[in-house]
């Protein structure tokens, strides 16, 4: 196989994030900058320069060997290195050592215990938990990561794994609400029942407007039944994102 070289030194490519794929039973590599890999997917880094190290498509790039042209021509239907790395970037599988695997899940782990902490109370106290007791209810509970799934979706499975385990007492944040009914609908009564199961706390009861707590989960589905019942007349109001007790909650 070819090997990379210049003139007048060879190319040492140092700190390397590999991002490798299998195509006509030979496998490619490119070598991109650490950490700008997912930033390109996201199309947060626009800059291509900033994300390879070099325009060059490799058989193995901790070797130095670059690909040859009949493979590429074979497997890509190219022999353009620069077209070719752009295409291993979007479909490629990034490589990560076992050290910044591990990195990569800690820093995960501790994403997810703070989203959780971020949304979640102890609906006896009212009070938010830290991020650190999360952590150790989800060590507790035997969480296992998925890597590839966002910290977001992992939260809500987090949440409800807890629940269901009760090994801590939590619910998640309730929203304080607002819903005004106009004075001029004839179905009040009817609009407030429906409203009512899908209130945790119905904290004001007015003729035209009430003040309740919810699940946030619950605002999409409040707000449908406005638009529904009354073609967009009535209003809801978000008081407060989160209705909590100040100070954390201890164990």
């Amino acid at each position: 196989m070819a090997m990379i070289f210049t003139p007048t030194n060879q190319k040492r490519l140092t700190n390397v994030a590999i991002v490798r794929i299998k195509k006509a039973g030979k496998r490619f590599e490119i070598a991109c900058y650490p950490n700008k890999v997912s930033t390109w997917r996201e199309k947060i880094e626009k800059d291509i320069d900033e994300v390879l190290q070099t325009h060059t498509v490799f058989a193995n790039v901790s070797k130095g060997q670059v690909a040859k042209a009949e493979d590429l021509k074979r497997a890509f239907g190219s022999e353009d290195h620069g077209d070719i790395c752009l295409q291993i970037l979007g479909k490629g599988e990034l490589q990560v050592t076992e050290k910044e695997r591990g990195a990569n899940n800690e820093a995960l782990y501790r994403d997810i215990a703070t989203i959780v902490a971020d949304k979640c109370v102890n609906p006896v106290t009212n009070r938010p938990y830290t991020v650190t007791l999360i952590e150790k209810a989800m060590r507790d509970a035997h969480y296992s990561l998925k890597p590839s799934k966002p910290a977001k979706q992992q939260a809500l499975d987090v949440i409800r794994k807890l629940k269901e385990l009760g090994q801590i007492q939590i619910e998640r944040a309730q929203m304080k609400l607002r819903i005004t009914i106009p004075e001029t609908c004839k179905t009040v009564k009817k609009i407030k029942e429906s409203i009512k199961p899908m209130a945790s706390k119905v904290e004001r009861d007015d003729p035209f407007e009430m003040e309740v707590l919810a699940d946030p989960g619950c605002y999409r589905e409040l707000s449908d039944l406005l638009q529904r019942e009354l073609r967009g007349q009535g209003q809801i109001e978000v008081l407060n994102l989160k209705e909590i007790e100040e100070g954390e909650e201890t164990l």
